[in-house]
């Protein structure tokens, strides 16, 4: 006898690919949430404009039922991003539709040899890897083992696709009776954290495998420590979901992470063993989280930028204040004014030289009645503007209050919205927690009652032996 265990069965069709998954964020947005490509694909615009409209357009004959309509429209594009993507979403209409997987895998093939196009090698590389994993799904559902199994050897081992690859080449490897490799396959996935879609299935694999190997003893094992495994995730959750209650879902699960000392927006080999960076791209694999994350960078920005913008502009009315203060010195005033009086007698002084001067004389004092006289119009030109400045720098600090305190009305409005926009995003990510916590919970009562289903075997099997 036996144990067959029921394995969490993966979905055909992933989050993330849909014709809204493609939100429009600022730059300063999209640098932000590069990491979050690897969950998901982002939907970030970096190809053709032209291209991504006729995506939209098949999208749009899609969701109508007009599946033959939006095929038409997907050959015309070029290869790319794009078109594969359309592909990939008619090949999930097709699996849904169809009882022979054929059209979808065909369309699977069409979406991986146009993603070969895309300029973006790190977006086209991700988009293939799920690509894979989904023509290797289709392919083992249908009990085509051997071709799901060239599919999914295909995915690179440092993806986010990767331990849900792992389990279902396992399964494939199961159906052909190879216990031993689809151990290998699981015990690979298992070093991934809970995070990723299946290694939870993975961990149960592992009783699977040695329960369908004769190995009761050792399923025993692996049911128990899957059973911790399940335990520890869930205090783990647990954990993750306080932080966020406290702390908000950005800086738990976005600002902590830039804090690993890693780059963590490059999701590699080093990033993906991380607890909080599994989490981080699970949860953004939903395009509603990708446009609340997006809306909460993009706030907080606006919000840094006005603040400097207010300190600035403080600092700018402060000088002018002082320089006003300056100007109206009224020592500084009198000694133009004295100057000027100067002027005056030194002028008359000379002219009355010149009454008593012989001719060679006069025409020097004559000289120096004429510089004498641009002096003084100098001083009467600085005079004038030094009387309109004030007036000048008066204007500009007026400007300037009235800037300021229009620049911390907006700061008020955009602290507001950002606190909304913070809120809704704590909630989405305490709902995807929650249903983490409770994909953890189904686990566990799984191992539960297998290892109960194994303890009543084992004990059924003693009392059959001792016997007579």
């Amino acid at each position: 006898m036996m144990l067959r265990v029921l394995l969490f069965v993966l979905p055909l069709t992933v989050s993330g690919f849909s014709g809204a998954a493609t939100p429009v964020m600022p730059d300063d947005v999209l640098s932000g949430l590069k990491q979050f490509r690897q969950a998901g694909e982002v939907g970030v615009d970096l190809g053709d404009r032209r291209q991504q409209a006729l995506y939209e357009d098949a999208e749009k004959a899609r969701a109508e039922g007009r599946t033959d309509e939006a095929g038409r429209i997907l050959a015309g594009m070029k290869e790319g991003y794009w078109a594969a993507l359309g592909y990939l979403n008619l090949a999930s209409d097709y699996a849904k539709s169809d009882l022979n997987p054929a059209r979808a895998l065909v369309a699977l093939r069409v979406a991986l040899a146009m993603s070969d196009g895309d300029a973006d090698s790190e977006r086209s590389q991700h988009l293939e890897n799920n690509l894979l994993v989904r023509a290797g799904y289709l392919a083992y559902q249908h009990g085509e083992f051997d071709k799901a199994i060239g599919f999914l050897e295909k995915v690179d081992l440092d993806s986010f696709n990767t331990p849900r690859a792992l389990y279902l080449h396992g399964l494939a490897l199961t159906e052909k009776g190879n216990h031993r490799a689809a151990m290998q396959s699981w015990h690979r996935a298992r070093k991934y954290p809970l995070a990723y879609p299946g290694v939870a299935d993975a961990w149960i694999g592992m009783g699977r495998g040695y329960d369908l190997s004769g190995y009761l003893g050792q399923a025993g094992e692996a049911y128990l420590a899957a059973n911790a495994a399940f335990e520890s995730e869930r205090v783990t959750l647990r954990k993750l979901a306080g932080k966020i209650r406290e702390q908000g879902a950005y800086k738990t699960l976005v600002e902590d992470a830039r804090e690993t000392g890693i780059d963590w927006f490059l999701a590699d080999s080093r990033t993906l063993t991380q607890p909080r960076m599994a989490y981080l791209l699970g949860f953004m694999e939903a395009p509603e989280a990708q446009r609340a994350a997006g809306r909460v960078v993009s706030l907080r920005t606006m919000a840094a930028k006005l603040d400097r913008h207010g300190h600035d502009l403080q600092v700018f009315g402060g000088a002018l204040e002082d320089k006003l203060a300056g100007m109206q010195n009224p020592f500084a005033d009198q000694s133009k004014m004295d100057l000027s009086a100067r002027g005056k007698d030194l002028s008359a002084s000379l002219e009355s030289l010149a009454n008593q001067a012989d001719p060679d004389q006069q025409a020097r004092i004559r000289s120096l009645h004429k510089t004498l006289a641009d002096t003084q119009a100098r001083l009467e030109q600085v005079q004038a503007r030094g009387s309109r400045q004030p007036q000048t720098l008066d204007r500009l600090r007026s400007e300037a209050l009235a800037l300021e305190r229009r620049n911390e009305v907006l700061l008020s409005a955009v602290r507001q919205l950002l606190e909304r926009c913070e809120s809704a995003l704590d909630k989405l990510a305490l709902e995807y927690v929650e249903a983490r916590d409770q994909q953890m919970a189904f686990a566990l009562d799984k191992t539960e009652q297998q290892i109960a289903h194994l303890y009543e075997y084992l004990a059924l099997q003693s009392l059959e032996e001792t016997q007579p």
